[in-house]
C-alpha cells in the first residue's frame, strides 16, 4: 500500500515521502497514529505542492543562517560575573543558555543547542564557543569573563 508520511518514521522514511509499505503496517500502525495517510491521487498532488513550498522555506532559512553566521563570526561576548574572594573561580558556570540569552539581547536568535563549548567555563578568562548550524555553517565566538566591579 502506498502512503504519504506525515512525520518521520524510523526505517521507513521522512515526512512528505511517498512510500510503499505492507497493508497491515499501514492500517494497524501508521494510519491510526496519524504518522501517514493513504496516497490517493489528490493527496499526492497536494504533498508535491507542499514539498515545493517547504523546499522554498528551507532555502530561505539556509540563506538567513548564512547571513547570521557571517555576522556572528569573530563576535566577542563579555560577561561580568562575581567571583569567590581571592580566586578567579566564578559562582556557577556560563552555559550555552547564558550565551544564547546574551546573543538574543544583542539581536541574534540562536538556539542553545546550536552552541558548542570547547570546555566548561568556570573561571575568569577567554574562551571559545562555536555556533554550528551544519557541518559547513559554523561561526566561532569569543567568550570573555571579567570580574564584576
Amino acid at each position: 500500500m502506498k502512503v504519504i508520511l506525515n512525520k518521520d518514521v524510523k526505517n521507513v522514511g521522512k515526512a512528505g515521502d511517498l512510500v510503499n509499505v505492507r497493508d497491515g503496517f499501514a492500517r494497524n500502525f501508521l494510519i491510526p497514529r496519524r504518522l501517514a495517510e493513504m496516497a490517493t491521487h489528490g493527496r499526492a498532488r497536494y504533498w508535491e505542492h507542499m514539498k515545493s513550498i517547504m523546499a522554498a522555506k528551507k532555502a530561505k532559512a539556509e540563506l538567513e543562517r548564512k547571513n547570521l553566521i557571517e555576522k556572528l563570526n569573530g563576535l566577542s561576548l563579555t560577561f561580568h560575573v562575581t567571583t569567590a574572594p581571592d580566586s578567579d573561580k566564578i559562582f556557577g558556570t556560563i552555559t550555552t543558555h547564558d550565551i544564547s540569552m546574551k546573543l538574543e539581547s544583542l539581536g541574534y536568535q540562536v538556539d542553545r543547542r546550536d552552541i558548542i563549548l570547547e570546555e566548561t567555563i568556570k573561571t575568569l578568562g577567554q574562551y571559545k564557543a562555536i555556533v554550528k548550524f551544519s557541518e559547513n555553517l559554523q561561526a566561532q565566538l569569543q567568550i570573555v569573563l571579567e570580574r564584576q566591579k
